[in-house]
């Protein structure tokens, strides 16, 4: 399955317009997000919604904005001026939600109920002495996919 969880800053106001055939109203903003470490630049990517999800992106967000957005990646293949071929990677934006986690919208009606507030225990287990856990060693960090 294609699902991809995205925490990102909007740096493109959300730009709204319409299909030539049926009508059908298509957002597209771009959004940017941190890199893998901390010296790396931000990624950008074009994120899309489609429909209600597309009206409601345009009317309740801005430049500027952060986000958690929820949808498929995929990719597409621009021509280029010079030539050659460029491929860009393109969110379609099925969820989003606001920083502070309230949702925005989503393609589907159904949300999911709050979870009820857990009683406190009513006895404490048993502490058991546990042996001590060794020394955590500094391992380099294998994180260089060439990607």
């Amino acid at each position: 399955m294609n699902s991809c969880i995205l925490l990102a800053e909007i740096i493109e106001a959300p730009q709204l317009r319409y299909t030539s055939d049926n009508q059908t109203p298509i957002t597209e903003m771009q959004v940017q997000f941190a890199g893998l470490r901390p010296e790396d630049p931000p990624a950008t990517v074009k994120a899309v919604g489609w429909g209600n999800m597309a009206q409601e992106i345009q009317g309740n967000y801005h430049q500027g904005d952060r986000v958690i957005l929820e949808g498929r990646l995929g990719m597409n293949t621009v021509d280029r001026p010079e030539g050659f071929k460029e491929k860009r990677a393109e969110l379609t934006i099925q969820k989003i939600y606001s920083l502070d986690g309230a949702s925005i919208g989503s393609v589907s009606s159904a949300s999911a109920p709050a979870p009820a507030p857990s009683a406190p225990p009513t006895a404490k287990p048993k502490a058991t002495k546990a042996p001590a856990a060794p020394a955590p060693v500094d391992q380099p960090e294998l994180d260089d996919i060439p990607f």
